[in-house]
Parts: structure tokens; sequence; C-alpha cells
């Protein structure tokens, strides 16, 4: 879910490098992973390409140079910044791309759709490195984990310019609970130095119903309008409506309040204290509760590459790398053996890995019927042209 400031595709260097390695590895007799059987049965039946499709800014920069050299797999990463872009391109079908991203709730749908390919988990033996918690909290809307693996673990919060709350109500106390954002008489205290929400309905509209204390899986339409009347109550000190530029305005400063993904927002900290810029920003975990979710690893029914597609989920799946794009992009990763090789500072920071007690009143985001999603789509439009 967790969208972030796109960045452009990333390269492909080494190419000649992976050419060499490749026909060293042949010449020996080794097995090169990339040259799975494909669909036909045939060893080496793809071609040594892969197209993923993936939140920006969502993966570390040497993920994917490494595994292009341990498999002499040419990758192509195209980025998005929400669930309704990538679900667009699933629904109308041949998309291109051999993996996607999708947030937990909307791949459960898109699993009703039939826009996936049933995994052959032979293919990925590293599903044993994976949390047995977490993939009984997925199976609820992927039953058996047929058809998609997690690949991060995060929350929905709010993201806070320290001084300036603090300088609005005498301590950041208050960013502790989501009063700061739902009550007009606060959020209106922090209009001039910028307000940022997630231009995406199915986050905020289930938050503001789990604040207000409804069911935030409702589908029903008076249950969403009070939602949206509560929204629409604080729409005249919103600035933005955004899914990916608060990383950069929370860290320079010029955005001072979000609620936005935690591993964005904690980047925004990150980039203000390497630039010395004298912007402090932090994330908080509402006391009310909040969202919880899993962005998951898909494979699409029309795949041309699913063999490739199965190689880079089990390589993201390694210990070592999973810890590796933790450290790089702070979401949590679900791979269990992973957690010890994460930099102390973020494995044992609360607000990417949750104690007990703070995951306990946590929800994860339900699967909309088509109707909820229509209203979902026409409140939020009103809200955010002010109609």
């Amino acid at each position: 879910m967790k969208p972030r400031p796109l960045t452009p595709r990333l390269p492909t260097p080494r190419l000649l490098m992976v050419g060499i390695a490749a026909a060293l590895l042949a010449a020996c007799g080794g097995k090169d992973p990339a040259a799975a059987p494909g669909a036909d049965g045939q060893a080496g039946a793809e071609e040594k390409v892969l197209n993923v499709y993936n939140y920006s800014d969502y993966i570390a920069e040497d993920t994917i140079p490494n595994f292009e050299q341990q498999t002499g797999i040419r990758v192509t990463y195209d980025v998005y910044d929400s669930d309704e872009i990538v679900e667009t391109k699933l629904l109308a079908g041949s998309s291109g791309y051999d993996i996607v991203v999708p947030t937990l709730n909307f791949f459960g749908r898109q699993i009703q759709a039939g826009v996936f390919k049933e995994l052959d988990k032979s293919k990925i033996p590293n599903l044993a490195n994976l949390d047995p918690k977490v993939m009984e909290r997925i199976a609820a809307q992927d039953p058996g984990n047929k058809y998609g693996v997690p690949y991060m673990v995060g929350t929905t919060g709010i993201g806070y310019n320290v001084d300036k709350v603090t300088a609005a109500f005498g301590s950041a106390d208050i960013a502790s609970s989501w009063d700061l954002v739902f009550k007009p008489e606060n959020i209106a205290k922090l209009k001039d130095c910028g307000v940022t929400l997630l231009d995406t309905p199915s986050d905020m509209i289930p938050i503001a119903l789990h604040y207000l204390g409804q069911d935030p899986h409702s589908n029903d339409p008076a249950t969403i309008q009070k939602a949206a009347d509560l929204i629409r109550s604080i729409r005249p000190y919103v600035q933005n409506f955004h899914s990916s530029q608060y990383v950069s305005s929370l860290a320079n400063g010029s955005t001072c309040l979000v609620v936005g993904w935690s591993g964005d927002i904690i980047q925004a900290r990150d980039r203000a204290e390497e630039a010395g810029n004298g912007v402090n920003v932090a994330y908080s975990i509402p006391k009310e509760g909040t969202a919880q979710w899993f962005d998951m690893l898909a494979i699409p029914a029309d795949a041309k590459h699913p063999q490739n597609a199965y190689a880079f989920i089990n390589y993201l799946l390694e210990p070592q790398v999973a810890a590796n794009n933790t450290n790089y992009i702070q979401y949590a990763n679900p791979v269990a053996a992973a957690t010890p090789l994460v930099d102390e500072e973020i494995r044992t920071d609360p607000t990417i890995y949750p104690p007990e007690d703070v995951a306990a009143k946590m929800f994860t985001y339900a699967i909309n019927t088509p109707e909820t999603d229509k209203l979902y789509t026409r409140l939020w439009t009103e809200i955010k042209t002010g109609r």
C-alpha cells in the first residue's frame, strides 16, 4: 500500500557481465536458476526477461542488480503509486507484467476476478521462511495462500512535523490520536503549514469509520456516508490529496501533517535527517488503532515469464535479501528468519514492528463489493472537489 514518490525505471546495468557469467556457468555445467521449465515443460523456454510492476521506492537499490547478476534475467521495473492504477491494468488484461504487488484487499477481489495464476509452490522453496501468523491472516482473503506471497507489511497513520505541531499545540502529544486529523478545530491549526491526505478512499474511508466506532468493513451506504461526512468536515484544511509526493514535502518542511503509509513517513524522517535541514519528522500509530496492510507478490494469469517470476519471488524471500529490503525502505517484512538480520534500530522501532498490544487494535481492509467501490469513488470525488 504503499505508494511512494515516483522514481524512474531502474536501470539494468552489467548485462555484459551477466552474459559472461551465464556463459561461464553453462560451460562449467552448473545450473542456471533462470532455466526452470517453461509453461510447455521445456527447460529454457522463457527468454531471460522479467517485467515487474511495483510501488516506487519499495525495494533496496542493489536487490535487482544482484538478482540480475545471479540469474542472468534482465528486469524491467515499472512503478505506480496507488492500487487503483494497477487494478485497472490487471482487469483490462494483457498488462505485460510478470509480477505485480497489490495490497491484500485489492488482491482478494482480483483473485475473484481470475486475474492471477495459481502458484506452483514447489518453485518457491523459500515460502518456508514466511511467518505462519502472517500467512494465516492473509488466508482470510487468499484461502490456502494459493495466489500470492506477502512482500511487506505496514500501517497507515500520522506523519507530522514535530516542531510545527508543538508550536500549534504546546506539545506533540496530540499526534498520538486521530483527533489531530479528524477534529476540525485541531487540523485547522495546521492548515497554513500544509496538510496532505492519501488520495485513496480505500484507505481513508475505513480509517474514518474506525475512528467513529463503526465497522471499517461496512458496505452499508448510510454508515459509509458518516465517514464521508467526517472527512468532508476537515476538507477546508487539506492542502493536497496525494499518495506519494508527501515523502518529499514532509522531508523538506513544506508539509506538516500527513495521513500516510508508515515506511514512507519514516523515509521522509530519514531524508530530513540526512539533509540536515532542521526538519524533524515523526510517525504515529494512533492510539485508537489503525489499518495494517499486506502488499502481495502475485503473477498475472497472462504473464509471459512465469518461471522468471517464481525465481524472483523466491529470491525476495531469502532472509538476507528481505532484511536488506527492509533496511532500505523501512517496512517490516514477513520473512521470520530475516528479523534478526534487520538493523536493530528498525526491528526495535514500534512504529515499524508494532508490539502486540498495538497490533491488537489494528484492522485489515475488506474486499469491497463493486457497489461499495462505486460509492467510495463518488463520495471521494465529491469530497475532493467540495461538491
